[in-house]
């Protein structure tokens, strides 16, 4: 049975579908502080068995504890932490509580319960603002926000445990832009409050929920003016997590790999799709720049093809007609 912290958020349950499919049971843990219960239900849905699942949190070691004794535990996924680069600049002590306390936590609990396979969810803010792209997971690395900083500081760690204890089987995935959902329309990202991320802010205004998007600098040294990212499809993300568990099953050792497509586009040019695939006219203007935020940056993603022999396989029409079929179907998201 796999262990998958934060199993019900966004790319935690789209995970959890992926190693359904593969044949994996899964314990979701998750403390509903940015996902919804119905999560669950959905997940019973689409796969057909519902996922075994507790409520709580990953900074209670004696919940943990009482976890690894009961159900029988062969690696643990950790999803679960805070994701806003915009809120981790004025939130920077809730952050590191959580990304970096939780998940010491964590490894704690795993080690006493001397399980030692771990995949740990990174992400492309740890290569900061790149000299030059796209990134190789050989890149400098440096950060330019909290969020960025306490997957650095945890890369760190986990390097640091692996050399310690070579018992270790250790994935650090860098994840560049999840976009997208489950195509049964049953699943999909449900951002509480205002979105802090692009694509469920255009299906908003796509919608009405909101009138406009505030795209955040038109002035970068990009095609267009607007910030450039490497947008990978949520359910490429989470068969990337089943192709890696594989490995570290069977090979062990210590992994570092970027899951991304390889493809950039601008702000302008995802709106754009998007307007295509929905029939809908996203309305926008151009703001300021946001704190933390850089011009570019997208992967080079041919290490995890040599070594997992996975590579992404939706492309962007599918990307934005999934999202907006998740956000027609759902329109006030899980409530």
């Amino acid at each position: 049975m796999i262990l998958v912290t934060g199993g019900a958020g966004y790319i935690g349950s789209h995970t959890v579908v992926a190693l359904a499919e593969a044949g994996y049971k899964t314990l979701i843990l998750d403390n509903f502080s940015n996902s919804h219960p119905a999560v669950l239900d959905r997940l019973e849905r689409i796969s057909g068995t519902r996922p075994n699942f507790v409520e709580g949190d990953i900074r209670d070691g004696d919940l943990l504890d009482s976890i690894f004794k009961q159900y029988s535990i062969t690696a643990v996924m950790h999803f679960a932490g805070l994701k806003s680069v915009s809120e981790s600049v004025s939130k920077p002590l809730e952050y590191h509580a959580n990304n970096v306390l939780g998940t010491l936590n964590l490894l704690a609990a795993m080690q006493r319960a001397e399980l030692f396979t771990f995949i740990f969810s990174s992400s492309a803010t740890v290569y900061g603002d790149p000299d030059s792209v796209p990134v190789k997971e050989e890149s400098p690395r440096s950060t330019t926000n909290p969020y960025g900083r306490s997957k650095l500081i945890m890369e760190d760690i986990l390097d640091d445990l692996h050399r310690a204890e070579a018992k270790w089987n250790i994935a650090r995935l860098r994840y560049f832009n999840p976009v997208g959902a489950h195509e049964s329309g049953l699943i999909g990202e449900d951002p509480q409050g205002i979105p802090n991320n692009l694509m469920p802010y255009v299906n908003q205004v796509a919608i009405g929920h909101r009138e406009k998007l505030s795209i955040f600098g038109g002035d970068y040294p990009t095609v267009d003016g607007t910030g450039v990212r490497d947008y990978i499809h949520v359910m490429d993300l989470a068969e990337g997590h089943v192709s890696t568990l594989d490995y570290l099953l069977k090979s062990g050792g210590m992994l570092t790999a970027n899951l991304g497509t390889g493809r950039a586009y601008s702000v302008l040019e995802m709106v754009k799709a998007f307007e295509v695939a929905s029939m809908r006219s996203v309305k926008y203007e151009i703001v300021s720049r946001r704190s933390g935020d850089i011009a570019e940056c997208w992967a080079d993603p041919s290490h995890a093809e040599k070594v997992l022999g996975w590579k992404t396989r939706r492309g962007l029409d599918q990307m934005c007609a999934d999202s907006w079929r998740w956000q027609q179907r759902n329109p006030e998201g899980y409530q």
